[in-house]
């Protein structure tokens, strides 16, 4: 076992370096678990707002104003037609996005009102900072380093699932 891996908490209770995989998984679910409930927690704390929610404005956001079907938005959230459904529902009561006539009345494409590109961007803001800070701890170089570093494991991973669903 390396220097750097020694120096590491074993909560594997002594596993061998072939439970280095299971380490590493479990080393990111719990930063990305303890990330999602910290922005999750201070959503509804300073905004009265969910984490789904502000994705949903966020990809509302990024669509501009051509909007978005609620196919993509179920595509880009990586939730079901349903789910999206019920948030979009909660949102046009709230005000905060609007639906667009279509050519095809099948096919529902919402975007941000006025007052929810304002909210939204209010919330953005929050949470660029709530990120920053989470992540002050890294340099500027460890930061580059673990960003390299997970997009290299985003691909290994999309090319395995890819293979497994294909093979």
């Amino acid at each position: 076992m390396n220097a750097a891996a020694a120096a590491l908490p074993d909560r594997l209770g002594g596993a061998p370096d072939g439970k280095r995989s299971l380490r590493l998984w479990l080393r990111l679910l719990t930063c990305a678990t303890t990330i999602e409930q910290t922005i999750a927690q201070r959503l509804r704390d300073e905004f009265g707002s969910t984490l789904p929610r502000f994705d949903m404005l966020s990809a509302l956001d990024r669509a501009g104003e051509a909007g978005l079907t609620m196919g993509e938005v179920s595509r880009m959230l990586m939730v079901s037609n349903g789910n999206v459904t019920g948030l979009a529902a909660r949102l046009k009561a709230d005000g905060l996005i609007e639906a667009m006539a279509g050519a095809d009345r099948r096919v529902q494409r919402v975007r941000l009102t006025p007052t929810g590109q304002i909210r939204f961007t209010a919330m953005a803001r929050a949470h660029e900072r709530w990120i920053e800070a989470l992540f002050a701890d890294l340099t500027e170089t460890e930061a580059d380093d673990l960003t390299r570093l997970l997009e290299r494991t985003k691909r290994s991973l999309h090319a395995t699932t890819h293979e497994e669903l294909n093979g």
